[in-house]
């Protein structure tokens, strides 16, 4: 994400019993599937951290009217001190 104006990007959630697991693909930084080490989810705010790579993404889940529809989750990426505006959109599979 550092230096790059616009990067394709996905994080893959799957729900283990009541919890939400995480994982980063991202073919600009080189990262297929890395898992996320920590998911937190309270009420619309979601969080994930990826120490490795000193990695904390936070976000907002924007919702449908029927409120059960995630339609984009607007968030910052911080990573190496920097933050960066990110808007991350649902997709069946990631495409690159």
């Amino acid at each position: 994400m550092i230096g790059r104006d616009n990067m394709n990007l996905a994080f893959t959630f799957t729900l283990h019993g009541e919890e939400i697991a995480a994982s980063l693909t991202s073919s600009g930084l080189g990262i297929y599937g890395m898992p996320a080490d920590s998911v937190i989810v309270d009420d619309h705010r979601i969080t994930i951290r990826i120490p490795k790579l000193d990695l904390e993404f936070t976000g907002v889940t924007r919702m449908a009217e029927s409120g059960n529809l995630i339609l984009r989750i607007d968030g910052d990426w911080f990573q190496y001190s920097e933050m960066v505006p990110v808007v991350l959109l649902p997709v069946e599979k990631p495409s690159f």
